[in-house]
């Protein structure tokens, strides 16, 4: 994983999330909900947009989101492939191909349909496939202010090794991001902002 540079000369495969602060990705039963109120960087969208011309989904995905919705606000259109064990009970979408088929045929088959621009993946579970199998270019993740305290993780890969990442921004790539919020939720309780001598007997 010490090699930072794109596996293609063109289109790359890019793991693309909106994560909590806390690792979540969506919140329990793939709730998307708490994706609102939340400000992209400005042209970020547009980027996006112009540069993804294909996307890799898992089934869980599609029944709780993108069946009904399409990416980047119903921005974007394009092809969507959906990883499936069981593409004979999907409902037919349009513009949507559903792929029975190990990981690597579905980057494959998706890159070719990108036509030399980038392949987003949007799954979890399948970008933890791809990555065990050196098929990510990029892991691009979006630290979003709230935490949700459970839900469908990023990454979650009990009792596996560590994977050590470089960072693409510049600088040092093994430096530490660093990160600042302030709860908005008020105090539960009443906080002294002055000595409580109380406690303390007569005799004192």
């Amino acid at each position: 994983m010490n090699d930072t540079h794109p596996r293609t000369a063109t289109g790359k495969v890019l793991w693309t999330f909106t994560m909590s602060l806390d690792g979540f990705v969506a919140g329990p039963h793939h709730d998307m909900s708490w994706m609102t109120g939340f400000t992209a960087q400005p042209g970020l969208i547009e980027e996006y947009i112009e540069s993804t011309s294909a996307v890799l989904a898992g089934r869980d995905g599609f029944d709780s989101a993108i069946g009904d919705s399409r990416p980047w606000g119903g921005r974007w259109a394009g092809p969507i492939f959906v990883l499936t064990h069981h593409p004979e009970d999907a409902p037919p979408t349009p513009d949507i191909t559903f792929l029975s088929c190990p990981a690597e045929e579905a980057v494959r088959i998706g890159l070719e349909a990108a036509g030399g621009r980038h392949l987003g993946v949007f799954s979890p579970t399948i970008g933890a496939q791809l990555l065990d199998l050196g098929l990510i270019d990029e892991i691009d993740i979006h630290i979003a202010p709230v935490l949700l305290g459970e839900g469908i993780r990023l990454y979650h890969n009990p009792g596996g090794a560590p994977i050590r990442l470089h960072r693409l921004d510049g600088g040092d790539p093994a430096a530490t991001a660093r990160v600042r919020y302030r709860p908005t939720t008020t105090a539960k309780i009443s906080i002294r902002t002055e000595p409580d001598r109380s406690w303390r007997g007569s005799g004192t």
